[in-house]
């Protein structure tokens, strides 16, 4: 064997938590097969559909009422603040339900914005514009993205910014989502300032998903699920629930500058939140320069 004198390891990427991808298609040559890839779309969080070890979300109607009833024993190191918040929604004893039935309705939604947006006046299909993020995968290996339609330059010169808009902002607008912005991952400035008027304007006029008081975001719903599963491995009469298992997520207040702890991120709205992983949290108060509430 020859001798080679340098070293390079990388790491790489799996991109599937199955490790497997198949292949689609002829490949186009020798070095070039196609794949198919699910993409995660970048800043937006729709409610679940299924869920690993759960399957539909209906199936955690019974968890989530038990979960409720544990809360109002006050016994755990919950925040009181945001118990009173989600209590209420998970009292109903379909919160469970609810959140498939929001799931399913996203999807039909998300599938007829598709087929709008992507088919031309003359009945064709358009491709997809993709644009990833600087970590290109998540744990799951999904690709994250900001998808729209592909368009002409002389079209996209005689359009509006909303015409040209991504299917991620779309779905903000339309209510189907709830914003999830996690830095350093955030958009620019102007795309920003867009994403959180539309997720104002869908809040405040009970657009999709937020016409149902009793809602709970797809990031919620996941929280409430890990805290539910945490409380019940205890054993005695052990009380303390690690925070990290359930919630670890810092809360920024896009209008304030404002820093609020994990379990705090009731206090900002829906559409000013900024959330910032707790290894990313002194650097977001340096560059971001934040104040803690």
């Amino acid at each position: 064997m020859d001798t080679v004198k340098i070293f390079w390891d990388p790491a790489g990427v799996q991109l599937d938590y199955l490790g497997k991808k198949k292949i689609s298609g002829t490949p186009a040559d020798g070095d070039t097969p196609y794949i198919r890839t699910p993409i995660r779309m970048l800043g937006i969080d729709t409610p679940e559909t299924n869920y690993p070890t759960i399957g539909s979300p209906a199936n955690s109607d019974g968890r989530l009422t038990e979960l409720a009833n544990l809360l109002k024993t006050r016994n755990y190191n919950v925040d009181d603040g945001w118990i009173d918040f989600i209590l209420p929604k998970l009292e109903t004893t379909t919160a469970g339900t609810l959140q498939k039935q929001q799931g399913e309705d996203a999807k039909v939604f998300f599938k007829q914005l598709l087929d709008a947006r992507l088919t031309k006046p003359n009945g064709t299909k358009r491709s997809l514009y993709i644009k990833s993020a600087d970590e290109h995968f998540d744990s799951y290996g999904r690709l994250l993205a900001y998808i729209a339609p592909q368009y002409k330059k002389e079209e996209l010169a005689t359009m509006t910014v909303e015409q040209r808009a991504t299917f991620n902002y779309d779905m903000i607008k339309s209510g189907w989502a709830a914003p999830i912005l996690i830095y350093p991952n955030l958009p620019k400035n102007s795309d920003l300032r867009l994403a959180r008027t539309a997720c104002k304007n869908a809040v405040e006029n009970k657009l999709g998903a937020w016409n149902d008081d009793n809602m709970l975001t797809g990031y919620e719903w996941r929280m409430c699920i890990k805290l539910h599963r945490a409380i019940k491995k205890l054993t005695g009469t052990k009380t303390y629930v690690r925070e990290r298992d359930w919630v670890s997520r810092y809360c920024l207040d896009m209008t304030t500058q404002k820093v609020y702890y994990p379990q705090e991120y009731y206090k900002v709205q829906p559409y000013n939140r900024i959330f910032i992983w707790a290894d990313d949290i002194r650097e977001a108060v340096a560059n971001l320069n934040l104040e803690s509430e």
